[in-house]
């Protein structure tokens, strides 16, 4: 008899169907096909062909879900220029590094961005490298949250422009002249890339110029 040939066992399969991973990767695969207002335990289900009883027996609620899928995210993340850089240059990386993770998955950046990190160990590691970093080298205590999320704010904003159409500026002739000749200015180059780097620069500077008057 063929392994083929050979009955079934009964009992658990002895891979379980089912793992956190496999989840969440099932559920931005979702969400990159049809958006994140389709993403409900329901759909998920039937995208991993299994019952929505089998997918609450690894995941208890979407909220759950949630804080799989900021973790996923954040793990493209690299942090660890803290503690090995001086602060502004592991703060650029990390800036480079947030937006490239975020335009891959630009989508989840207005759900993401509210979530709460607490239940996302990853995450949370990732801010407390951030915070220790800041902190090691000089940011008051007081103004290290500031800092990270006038970055991220920024980042964030960076990551739903490099996902957004190349024609997002156009206008029929005659309506605007002069905005028509400055957008026509960026052909050629990547224009999200270029304001990003611009942005963040400027950014990096008024941090730069912060952290000298707090040195005083």
């Amino acid at each position: 008899m063929t392994a083929a040939e050979q009955p079934r066992r009964r009992g658990r399969p002895t891979t379980p169907l089912l793992s956190q991973e496999k989840i969440t990767r099932a559920a931005v695969e979702l969400i990159g096909v049809r958006g994140y207002e389709a993403l409900t335990m329901a759909a998920l289900a039937r995208r991993l062909g299994v019952a929505p009883s089998a997918l609450y027996n690894h995941v208890t609620s979407k909220r759950q879900l949630l804080l799989w899928l900021q973790d996923h995210v954040n793990r493209e993340i690299d942090c660890s220029g803290f503690g090995a850089r001086p602060w502004d240059a592991a703060l650029e990386a990390w800036a480079h590094s947030y937006r490239e993770a975020y335009a891959r998955h630009s989508l989840l950046v207005p759900v993401i961005a509210v979530t709460p990190i607490a239940g996302s160990p990853h995450t949370v590691a990732m801010y407390e490298k951030v915070a220790a970093g800041l902190r090691d080298g000089g940011w008051p205590d007081d103004q290290i949250m500031d800092v990270v999320v006038a970055v991220e704010s920024f980042v964030l904003g960076s990551a739903l422009d490099a996902a957004a159409p190349d024609d997002i500026f156009d206008v029929p002739g005659g309506q605007a002249p002069v905005l028509a000749e400055v957008v026509g200015a960026r052909v050629g180059r990547d224009a999200a890339r270029a304001a990003f780097d611009l942005g963040l620069a400027t950014v990096l500077a008024g941090l730069r110029d912060r952290w000298r008057a707090f040195q005083g």
